[in-house]
């Protein structure tokens, strides 16, 4: 895409944005990478890397109830990532543009909620309030036994402890982050609302996911109206009945975003 349809495009996101009242953000892994956070699927994702088990393997329930200090290796190093070298220096992961965009939008009270199958928090970081995570989050854990929770501290705490089977403070009990592994099943309640905030929604736009993880990309399907907009660096199953398609990372796109407060 030149620059001049790229400007086009963005233009055309502007006027829709203006003339929406209730928007919705439908997330992956892509809003994240900007910030450097590793994706799974890209070229450079964590699919594409070697490890002794393959990823979906070391990110499954099974996996984590039975090679627990294998689980704790993988997640510590791949998933609680928390800082990216950037000119030889180690920077701290902060939200980049995309994630700041969506929450002046939603304090302007134009977009309502964020869906996002991210677990990374950064949504919130960058000041968003209505955030239905549905594949949990590293910045919650609880205790499988009590069930006392702990924040994202206590993890990062054992991460520099070298600790590969936290247990809880109060009852010795194994301590997981209350994130979505392969096998479980996605939190009902959030589920539904997500449904419902994507059904009602005047305007769609889906931005940094591929689309081909199940049952989260499915829930696009409730969306009713004709403001369908993605924004993702590569194709999806969405194309055909987008109103607008841009091909280009979402934090460069909305970035050029004016917010106008909804009246």
């Amino acid at each position: 895409m030149d620059v001049k349809e790229l400007e086009e495009k963005i233009a055309k996101l502007q006027e829709m944005i203006d003339a929406s009242k209730h928007i919705v953000f439908f997330g992956g892994a892509g809003v994240s990478t900007e910030s450097g956070v590793p994706d799974f699927r890209s070229e450079d994702g964590l699919y594409h890397q070697k490890f002794d088990y393959p990823p979906e393997t070391m990110l499954s329930h099974s996996f984590y109830v039975t090679h627990k200090k294998d689980f704790f290796r993988f997640y510590y190093d791949k998933i609680l990532v928390e800082s990216i070298e950037k000119d030889g220096k180690e920077c701290p992961i902060e939200p980049n543009a995309a994630h700041k965009k969506l929450a002046e939008l939603e304090a302007a009270g134009k977009l309502s909620a964020v869906v996002t199958q991210n677990i990374d928090g950064l949504h919130q970081k960058a000041g968003s309030k209505k955030v239905l995570e549905l594949h949990g989050t590293v910045m919650r854990n609880y205790c499988l036994k009590c069930g006392a929770e702990y924040g994202l501290d206590f993890m990062l705490d054992k991460k520099h402890a070298g600790d590969l089977e936290p247990k809880c403070p109060k009852c010795g009990g194994d301590v997981k982050p209350d994130v979505v592994l392969y096998e479980e099943s996605l939190n009902m309640a959030t589920m539904e609302e997500a449904v419902r905030e994507i059904s009602t929604a005047d305007m769609l736009i889906i931005g940094g996911t591929s689309l081909v993880v199940y049952p989260a990309a499915g829930m696009v399907d409730y969306y009713r109206g004709n403001r369908l907009v993605l924004i993702n660096k590569s194709s999806t199953k969405e194309d055909r009945n987008a109103d607008l398609i841009i091909a280009a990372p979402i934090g460069q796109v909305l970035s050029h975003i004016g917010v106008r407060n909804h009246s």
